[in-house]
């Protein structure tokens, strides 16, 4: 298995880690309310994708990367810089969008890539 495509699993599994949080939280809502855990967990696995999908850039990784819209590999880093120096002011109606429209893609795409 190639280095790419181990990073690719690395992200898989945080997406499925995510879904997990939902899921024992109940919904995406109760996830991002709770400060204490859930979200702090998800934020976690954000800042997570959003590393692998940098070092398939850094490591020239563009086959693979082109099959992802780029605005929504820009938005990944994006709020990883936003998880990381302003955890405070994060938008969780933004989040929340993330959750159900981006990441059901990126996952499939992934599932796709590595089948």
């Amino acid at each position: 298995m190639s280095k790419a495509y181990g990073r690719l699993e690395v992200i898989l599994k945080k997406i499925n880690f995510i879904e997990e949080i939902i899921v024992d939280s109940g919904n995406i809502t109760k996830a991002l309310e709770d400060e204490k855990s859930a979200r702090a967990a998800m934020m976690m696995h954000f800042t997570s994708i959003a590393e692998q999908f940098n070092k398939l850039a850094k490591e020239g990784e563009f086959e693979i990367l082109q099959e992802f819209d780029k605005r929504d590999l820009k938005g990944a880093y994006d709020m990883r810089n936003y998880i990381v120096h302003d955890y405070e002011g994060l938008n969780l109606s933004v989040l929340d969008m993330v959750i159900r429209q981006k990441l059901p893609i990126m996952k499939e795409t992934i599932e796709q890539i590595l089948s």
